[in-house]
């Protein structure tokens, strides 16, 4: 999963960028992209990982690429440069500044700073799609891609993101390679003082992240590079004291599995332990390219283990034995933790 980490000029995201990576670029404009590559916790593949001993163990990952703003504090405009950098992201991660900043001149706002970068993301989009809509009434085009573009324009100039539209109302077969900044998930990381780390979303804040189709978390980025940079065995005792129950990469992964609504299956052996991530709804056929595409090509069927099947029984031999390993199709919808073999042919 990839995800575009924005904010306006003194939001704080390139210290949040660097608390969730490790990493420890310099803070403030240098027109460079900065980009990171996290580990999704999962004890599930540390057992498996346990009983195989496998050469290798892959965990899920998450690319981060830190996308600078180009316009000056306090400023609530983001470059062409920096919009297209979002453009080509899974997903986003919009960090809303509430907390003081003395380097800025004006009061933090995080409900104005997500109304200005929601009304800056549909103006580009309705340029890109105005644009094509044109072009395929003038090449007389499938009329479903019109259909398609003239419903996003429709959305647009009402202030609609896209997200919000549903399948039935929007064929995105024909979005594609557009790069729609308001049809991409949004997170809304809220940036606060230290002493309201442990504190809920404000409500008129929340209503209004939810109401563009959203989901929002609060943190405060100082605290979390300051828990970062702690020794693993000394940070339970920090987050106690801030009332907090983990630091901030947990709790954004579980924000963006939950909104991009993701599910983990897995491959196990000699050879390398991995998890893979897919969407939920996905069938086997489907995960199996998540794989290989020659297996996705080829496939002939898969056998599926409940992860908590083999954590009860141990090996594989004895999931067989007990007469629990199954064997699905291609058209099996892959259940969360579920251990997958593809058998396949080409």
């Amino acid at each position: 999963m990839r995800f575009g980490l924005a904010g306006f000029a003194g939001s704080g995201k390139t210290t949040l960028f660097n608390a969730m990576t490790g990493l420890n670029v310099p803070v403030g404009y240098g027109g460079e992209i900065r980009v990171g590559t996290v580990r999704v916790p999962d004890p599930r593949v540390d057992f498996l990982s346990g009983v195989f001993s496998p050469r290798k163990t892959t965990h899920a990952t998450i690319n981060l690429r830190d996308v600078p703003g180009e316009h000056g504090a306090g400023s609530r405009v983001l470059s062409a440069r920096s919009l297209q950098e979002i453009r080509d992201r899974e997903a986003l991660c919009l960090v809303l500044r509430d907390f003081f900043n003395p380097a800025l001149d004006s009061d933090a706002d995080p409900l104005g700073d997500l109304r200005a970068f929601h009304d800056e993301c549909v103006l580009a989009d309705l340029a890109v799609v105005e644009r094509r809509l044109d072009r395929a009434r003038k090449e007389r085009a499938d009329v479903r891609e019109i259909d398609a573009f003239e419903t996003m324009t429709a959305a647009l100039e009402q202030g609609t993101a896209l997200r919000l539209l549903s399948g039935t109302e929007l064929h995105r077969g024909f979005t594609k390679g557009y790069g729609l900044l308001t049809d991409l998930p949004l997170v809304c990381a809220v940036n606060v003082d230290e002493d309201r780390a442990a504190e809920g979303l404000d409500s008129a804040l929340a209503d209004e992240v939810q109401a563009m189709g959203g989901a929002a978390m609060v943190l405060s980025a100082g605290v979390e590079a300051e828990i970062a940079s702690l020794d693993p065995e000394e940070q339970p005792e920090f987050l106690e004291d801030l009332g907090l129950s983990e630091p901030v990469l947990g709790r954004f992964i579980r924000t963006a599995y939950s909104l991009l609504d993701l599910v983990s299956f897995f491959t196990i052996g000699p050879d390398e332990v991995r998890a893979w991530t897919i969407r939920r709804g996905t069938v086997a056929r489907a995960a199996a390219g998540c794989i290989h595409s020659d297996l996705e090509r080829g496939f002939i069927r898969a056998e599926v283990i409940p992860y908590e099947v083999f954590a009860q029984y141990g090996s594989e031999q004895a999931v067989k034995e007990a007469g629990l390993l199954r064997v699905e199709g291609k058209d099996y919808v892959v259940a969360d933790g579920e251990l997958i073999h593809v058998l396949f042919n080409v």
